[in-house]
């Protein structure tokens, strides 16, 4: 049966993933896991719609299993750039929502505050050192330099890596209002946000 993976992240849960699928809009099925028991709304990485929603499903399921939270669930410790590059590997068309979903303002307001505070990376912490470059995980021909700890130039100005990321993906069409920075930029392979991950978990 033909649907859509989506690969979900929650600024309320950093570092987990969420690998589903669903016959309906990605938008709906979004909006259905915004409950009361979880603080903040999900958001969308990468979706694609694929021939074989099953299938493709179980196979980034076993891709990862050694990442998987608990067995009946669909949460994983990883990066979601490894899981969305899996994901293209099926030639599915790209339906990741350009708009961020919320249910009011409130919700709008919650989350660009927590991702303004993940977005905060010192890459003195994890060793990149100034003059590094590092790439944007939605085209690598869109690139940043590292200035000192916490700051990069993006197209010739001093900024945040959040608002680099942000001013990136805005010209790519999306109309997010904010972003958390180190998911949406690699050094040397991994995303920020992976590498911090790493760090976190001592590995």
């Amino acid at each position: 049966m033909s649907g859509t993976i989506y690969i979900l992240t929650n600024e309320a849960m950093p570092g987990y993933v969420k690998i589903g699928m669903t016959t309906n809009q990605v938008e709906r099925r979004m909006t259905d896991l915004d409950t009361t028991s979880v603080p903040l709304p999900f958001e969308c990485f990468y979706a694609a719609k694929v021939e074989n929603m099953q299938e493709a499903e179980k196979l980034l399921h076993d891709a990862f299993a050694d990442h998987r939270v608990r067995a009946r669930r669909e949460f994983f410790r990883i990066s979601p750039e490894r899981v969305a590059s899996a994901l293209k590997l099926s030639r599915g068309e790209d339906v990741t929502p350009k708009e961020d979903i919320f249910e009011d303002r409130d919700d709008e307001r919650a989350l660009n505050v927590a991702r303004e505070r993940r977005g905060r990376f010192n890459f003195r912490v994890v060793d990149i050192p100034a003059g590094a470059i590092l790439t944007h995980v939605k085209d690598e021909n869109v690139t940043c330099e590292v200035l000192d700890d916490r700051r990069v130039r993006f197209e010739n100005e001093e900024m945040s890596l959040s608002k680099a990321a942000l001013m990136a993906v805005n010209k790519m069409g999306y109309t997010w209002k904010a972003v958390s920075g180190p998911m949406y930029w690699e050094y040397e392979g991994r995303t920020l946000d992976e590498i911090r991950l790493a760090l976190e978990d001592g590995g």
